[in-house]
């Protein structure tokens, strides 16, 4: 199954956040990441008193279903220690599924397409770097990215 993973990083080193997460994906079994967008630093959404984050979206190939892979990300979350404290607040280390192919779930647990992706620049922008079309799994994301007039976001060298 093909997976649109979103990581999101704004303590410590979080070029090096990214990157130890890159690898961590690509440890699970069955999982490879297979293309990466570019590397944005972003302002924050929902809570402005923390640092800017550096985002990224993965795509990746993997064997594992849905809810496991739901259980990974938040494994990776946990190995590198992060704490839910704050709504949207400051975090080591953030992964979430944006799609999973072109398949809609909503579970207790688990809602597929991610339930706010059509409202962050930090996940639009950079799905145009692995869906350059605008076209992804059906979706033209190109109107929804012209809707966000704020949320400042530069792409920066990896």
């Amino acid at each position: 199954m093909e997976y649109i993973l979103s990581v999101g990083t704004n303590i410590g080193d979080r070029k090096e956040n990214i990157e130890r997460c890159i690898e961590s994906v690509n440890l699970l079994p069955g999982t490879e990441v297979v293309k990466t967008s570019a590397l944005y630093e972003t302002e924050p959404v929902g809570y402005d008193d923390q640092q800017n984050f550096y985002n990224i979206l993965l795509m990746v190939e993997s064997k594992l279903e849905p809810n496991e892979m739901l259980g990974a990300c938040l494994g990776i979350e946990a190995g590198f220690g992060r704490h839910r404290v704050i709504r949207f607040g400051p975090r080591i280390i953030d992964v979430d599924i944006i799609f999973a192919e072109d398949k809609v779930i909503e579970t207790e647990n688990l809602t597929v397409p991610h339930p706010r992706y059509s409202e962050r620049r930090f996940v639009l922008q950079p799905l145009l770097d692995l869906f350059e079309n605008g076209e992804v799994y059906g979706t033209d994301i190109k109107p929804m990215l012209q809707k966000i007039s704020d949320q400042e976001i530069e792409k920066i060298s990896f």
